[in-house]
């Protein structure tokens, strides 16, 4: 498994990364820990989780699920030493505390709650969810005005400085070893290292946002930011919820599958969205390949990624999506998925 540096941090990380969503709710806790088990075994190092985890749906009663499922694997295996561990703290609109935004005053307690749920004392990399001011993620790039978020600049770079001096004592006393953003902005991650440089506190190491052939916003000023500044892009859904394993071609809806259980998926069904999949379903057939392991492959390889972040509901999954660390991406074949993406740009 191939191994890439997370951000400036001296980590390095497997190109693929176990997603945990699913964990608690979808996934038993024994499908989960085998899980863990064959991932390892297969040489990836790095696991994703969140407080707010499982989803689909997010419930109050069952926040901090997967990390306890985590948890209990750490403590029965002892081998907590074995990942590179990433979980987040969730902020303003959340079920946690009352949907209150992440703060200074919010950090220590809410890490010291994933911390006694994971059964460990220390998080390698410590994510905010989201921005307190608003994102464009999640189909909100269609909507989302900054200039209607409710805040100036100064608000921003105060509540930045406010969360670095608080995360650096965290990083001081050992809890958290690096620091990572998810569902941001380019000028926001710009902010973030700018705020870190001036205060002293925790450099910006990864960025978690949605990347996939169907998803390619950080294609262009996110990206740029990346490269320049040692930034990793975690993406995650780079399987677009199961629309690039080409499971819902024809309007199919299997059984048990994520469309069933959230038929918009998240607002990713669209009229022109099975067209676009069926692109990269011919470019993957014209070369021989598995559309799955070539998306996940894609994904895995772009120069400002890290590691990319799959779920599986089940064990059995996972030799298919292991095999895309075999995928090799010629210049023909990436030529080829270009010209589908220009064919279909954003379909959702």
């Amino acid at each position: 498994m191939k191994m890439n540096p997370l951000g400036r941090t001296g980590l390095m990380v497997s190109e693929l990364c176990l997603g945990t969503m699913t964990f608690g709710r979808h996934t038993a806790p024994e499908e989960a820990h085998r899980q863990m088990e064959l991932s390892l075994d297969a040489g990836l190092n790095f696991i994703d989780t969140a407080e707010m985890y499982p989803v689909n749906p997010v419930q109050k009663e069952t926040i901090g699920g997967s990390e306890e499922v985590l948890g209990a694997w750490f403590e029965k295996t002892g081998r907590r030493g074995d990942w590179i561990l990433a979980t987040k703290h969730s902020g303003e609109g959340s079920l946690a505390r009352e949907g209150a935004p992440i703060s200074s005053a919010s950090i220590r307690p809410t890490l010291e709650a994933s911390l006694k749920r994971l059964k460990t004392d220390y998080v390698d990399l410590y994510q905010f969810h989201w921005p307190n001011r608003g994102s464009y993620m999640f189909r909100k790039n269609w909507r989302y005005d900054p200039s209607q978020s409710g805040w100036d600049r100064a608000r921003v770079v105060a509540d930045m400085e406010d969360c670095l001096g608080a995360l650096q004592a965290e990083v001081d006393r050992g809890t958290i070893r690096a620091f990572g953003l998810s569902n941001e902005s380019a000028w926001g991650t710009a902010m973030w290292l700018e705020a870190a440089s001036r205060t002293g506190g925790p450099r910006v190491a990864s960025i978690q946002n949605e990347y996939s052939l169907l998803c390619r916003l950080a294609d262009t000023d996110l990206a740029e930011t990346l490269v320049y500044e040692d930034v990793g892009l975690l993406p995650f859904s780079p399987l677009a919820q199961g629309l690039l394993t080409g499971k819902y071609q024809g309007g199919v809806i299997p059984e048990g599958s994520r469309r069933e259980v959230n038929p918009s998926l998240g607002g990713r069904m669209t009229d022109r969205v099975l067209p676009a999949v069926e692109a990269y379903a011919q470019v993957a057939r014209d070369f021989g390949l598995d559309l799955t392991q070539m998306a996940l492959a894609w994904s895995a390889r772009r120069p400002f990624v890290a590691s990319t972040i799959f779920g599986a509901t089940h064990a059995a999954q996972l030799p298919q999506l292991f095999g895309a660390a075999q995928v090799d991406l010629s210049d023909e074949l990436l030529e080829a998925i270009d010209a589908a993406h220009k064919a279909h740009p954003m379909p959702y």
